[in-house]
């Protein structure tokens, strides 16, 4: 029986769950969005319905919305993983990102959680999760 997550993108996509009310968050999403013309990545709120749906059948949490997950091929990665995978994808230069990798995770994380802990302080929060414009619309879920 196929997941959630098979119903809704294609074999060759990726599935970015982000805080939809946060600012940092929407605009690392923008970011994303225009680095990616091959449009490897799709994204849905963590706060959805949806991205609820999808973290139950893989059995992660789905209350935690103070990290960025990443869902490729039903393999899940959080925090500075997923942010680490997701530049390799993209255009340009970002892909060196990667090199990030062989710092170990506990310590890229401690970066990562002290910038999530303090995103809205630092960078605000939206009322409600964004509303993508028509051009923007078939990459959200």
């Amino acid at each position: 029986m196929g997941t959630v997550v098979d119903s809704k993108i294609k074999p060759w996509q990726s599935l970015v769950l982000f805080d939809g009310v946060c600012h940092f968050c929407n605009n690392a999403v923008n970011f994303t969005i225009g680095r990616d013309p091959k449009k490897k990545f799709v994204f849905a709120p963590l706060q959805s319905t949806l991205a609820k749906d999808i973290l139950k059948q893989l059995n992660e949490d789905s209350t935690a919305i103070d990290t960025i997950i990443l869902i490729r091929n039903k393999k899940v990665y959080k925090r500075s993983r997923a942010s680490l995978e997701i530049a390799k994808q993209l255009n340009g230069l970002w892909p060196l990102c990667y090199a990030a990798i062989i710092i170990p995770g506990f310590i890229r994380d401690l970066v990562y959680n002290f910038i999530a802990k303090n995103r809205y302080k630092w960078f605000g929060q939206l009322d409600t999760c964004r509303v993508p414009t028509p051009e923007m619309r078939e990459r959200f879920l």
